[in-house]
């Protein structure tokens, strides 16, 4: 198996005990009468920047960037330095996010929410709205076309945008009515080889009723307008902020050299 394809086995089994724990009839119920989330659409669209400013300890393909970050301190960072949105990672075992990280920063933050995990199973959508998510990430390669139309479904009458999360023109068929967002990798998840190149070949082929987002490899604010020349109006930035001592400063840095 690639890596791709080991952590959604992974992840199917993580699903699998957790369904032990709490029922999904417990998490449906729980969302009862829950609110409509943020619209991460609209923050981006009324952002002089577009960054979605991500909390993010590793990766399987550098390992720690930032182990001893503590999220509550970063996300409020972010916020206060003008981030449009926050993404959160919430899987363990490849990036060292937990659950707790989304909740921590959720209770302080005003903004749009990401949660980044693997979603493989309707259970993490009831999750992702329980913990207080305004988006979930649907990844195209690790769905079929059945599973992510019905996850974004769920996701919709649960009143939650769908970020649909694609590498290659063949993966534009996942785009449906479900999905708000549609965001290009940079990094191949099969290969983990990043090229910003990825993001400028795939805009002319999404639809223009969509908004575009850029994610991963993105370090330079040059590139950041390049891509806004080519229709981006979102960029997910993680490790580039989370390499540094004081995450939040560098998301402020790079904002000022953006105007």
């Amino acid at each position: 198996m690639d890596i791709l394809e080991q952590i959604i086995a992974d992840k199917r089994k993580e699903v699998a005990a957790r369904k032990e724990v709490v029922s999904i009839k417990h998490l449906q119920g729980l969302c009862t009468g829950m609110p409509k989330g943020r619209s991460m659409e609209q923050a981006l669209l009324n952002s002089p920047t577009g960054i979605i400013s991500e909390f993010k300890r590793k990766s399987p393909s550098k390992g720690y960037i930032h182990p001893e970050a503590q999220v509550t301190e970063v996300v409020k960072a972010y916020q206060e330095a003008g981030c449009s949105a926050v993404s959160v990672l919430t899987d363990y075992p490849y990036f060292g996010g937990t659950i707790g990280d989304f909740k921590a920063a959720r209770a302080i933050l005003d903004c749009p929410m990401l949660r980044k995990d693997f979603m493989v199973d309707p259970y993490q959508i009831y999750e992702s709205k329980v913990l207080g998510a305004d988006v979930i990430l649907l990844i195209a390669a690790a769905l079929t076309l059945n599973e992510a139309y019905e996850l974004g479904e769920i996701a919709h009458e649960l009143g939650m945008e769908v970020l649909l999360e694609i590498h290659n023109e063949a993966e534009i068929d996942y785009i449906s009515r479900f999905t708000n967002l549609v965001g290009v990798n940079n990094r191949n998840l099969k290969t983990f080889v990043t090229d910003t190149e990825t993001s400028r070949e795939l805009s002319k082929k999404i639809p223009t009723d969509r908004i575009r987002i850029s994610e991963s490899g993105i370090s330079d604010p040059n590139t950041v307008k390049t891509l806004r020349e080519n229709g981006y109006r979102g960029f997910l930035m993680g490790e580039n902020f989370m390499k540094e001592k004081n995450p939040g400063a560098a998301l402020s840095s790079f904002i000022k050299a953006l105007s």
